[in-house]
């Protein structure tokens, strides 16, 4: 395995990425955002609230390849009297893809280890591990009711702390959208938002996606 030393930069924003994600959305208590969400002072200071999510993503190709993730989005905050959506806890599956979303956007990204499992039944389970060790497991059952979404494209804005920098970079995706259901959801709340406590208000698919995510715009010593 290359240390985090040896690997050099490989692809800066923007990115185009394809694949396939599930998300499950919520409306987070403040209390439960502030107290287990991960955040970061900038983020708690700012916090508004509306609707967050957890997403699973199954990356099928980008400007690294492939990989997976698993990300803590606590609601929309406010930067400049703009609401923007920031991550607040992410964990992905390469080593290219934690130091290239720290350098380019600010992301805090971190590495485990991922097992993707689409079973014939058309369930799909993952789990996320540290050190071998399970942190995050979901299971979620057959999609159902397309949505035909497939051509619109939905662009937003992220919000993340570099050093003493604001990153703010748009993105935009596209895709099929599926209502699904989650009906297992396993947390290690020392190492991610335990959710398992708390139910989704939604829980979709959004197959064959495509993304684009923008190079940052830098407000320099805005904290």
């Amino acid at each position: 395995m290359q240390n985090q030393s040896e690997i050099k930069l490989l692809a800066e924003a923007p990115w185009h990425l394809t694949g396939n994600a599930y998300a499950m959305i919520y409306k987070f208590p403040k209390e439960f955002v502030i107290g287990n969400g991960f955040m970061e002072d900038f983020q708690k200071s700012r916090f508004l609230g509306y609707f967050g999510t957890v997403m699973l993503v199954d990356y099928q190709s980008s400007n690294v390849g492939k990989y997976q993730e698993l990300l803590f989005i606590p609601g929309m905050f406010t930067f400049d009297w703009a609401k923007v959506f920031s991550i607040s806890k992410i964990y992905v599956s390469s080593d290219e893809s934690v130091l290239n979303g720290r350098k380019n956007w600010g992301i805090p990204k971190e590495k485990a280890d991922f097992e993707w499992l689409n079973e014939a039944d058309g369930k799909t389970s993952v789990k996320v591990r540290l050190d071998n060790k399970i942190i995050f497991e979901a299971k979620f059952n057959k999609n159902f009711l397309s949505i035909p979404l497939k051509n619109n494209w939905f662009t937003f804005k992220l919000a993340q702390k570099s050093e003493n920098n604001l990153m703010i970079t748009p993105f935009s995706f596209n895709g099929k959208i599926k209502l699904s259901k989650v009906n297992k959801v396993l947390v290690d709340g020392t190492h991610f938002p335990d959710v398992s406590r708390l139910s989704p208000l939604l829980t979709i698919q959004v197959s064959n996606f495509k993304m684009n995510f923008e190079a940052a715009k830098m407000k320099e010593n805005y904290f």
